[in-house]
């Protein structure tokens, strides 16, 4: 019913050039796609809205390309992937994002007791894993979707899943965070 949804408004958009039919499709994924981004610079605000911005952008001016032989979320999100690395690319960042993004702007709060802060644990996750981890855990994607999502191979997908959740197990027992509390 979800994707009869999306498919309706397209056509709309599409056919009749429905701006208000792009707009509640922009309504509908805008807060996932910003959290994706707002995982992948492991919080900055400002760039993950000009992202989210350039993902919609790019889905309005492509939107006829949109063939349904995917879920439109995961076409979605495909751009998205794609805008975030275009951007990675573009700036030079080797790696990892890291440390560059972080100290720009966001700056850790330490308060009583253990605090966990998502995006230090993420900023442990090469920039695969953390992508592969945040559209499975945070976005609720399958493997298959991210695979499609990615464009890498489903073993690949389930590798980098692997590894990352292990180096987030590892981190969380390493700051305190354990099974037996």
């Amino acid at each position: 019913m979800k994707e009869l949804n999306d498919i309706a408004l397209i056509g709309r958009v599409t056919l009749l050039n429905d701006k208000q039919a792009f707009n509640k499709l922009v309504v509908k994924y805008q807060s996932p796609i910003r959290r994706f981004f707002l995982n992948q610079t492991q919080g900055n605000v400002q760039l993950s809205d000009d992202l989210a911005q350039d993902t919609f952008i790019k889905a309005y001016v492509n939107l006829n390309k949109f063939k349904a032989l995917s879920c439109f979320s995961t076409w979605l999100y495909r751009i998205a992937y794609n805008v975030f690395y275009d951007y990675v690319r573009s700036n030079k960042f080797t790696q990892d994002i890291g440390m560059s993004v972080v100290s720009r702007c966001h700056s850790e709060t330490a308060e009583a007791g253990l605090t966990f802060d998502i995006y230090t644990a993420l900023k442990i996750l090469s920039r695969a894993e953390r992508t592969c981890i945040t559209l499975q855990l945070i976005e609720g994607q399958s493997i298959d979707k991210i695979a499609d999502i990615t464009g890498m191979a489903l073993g690949t997908v389930k590798s980098h899943l692997s590894r990352g959740k292990e180096k987030l197990a590892h981190y969380l027992k390493q700051n305190g965070y354990d099974r037996k509390r």
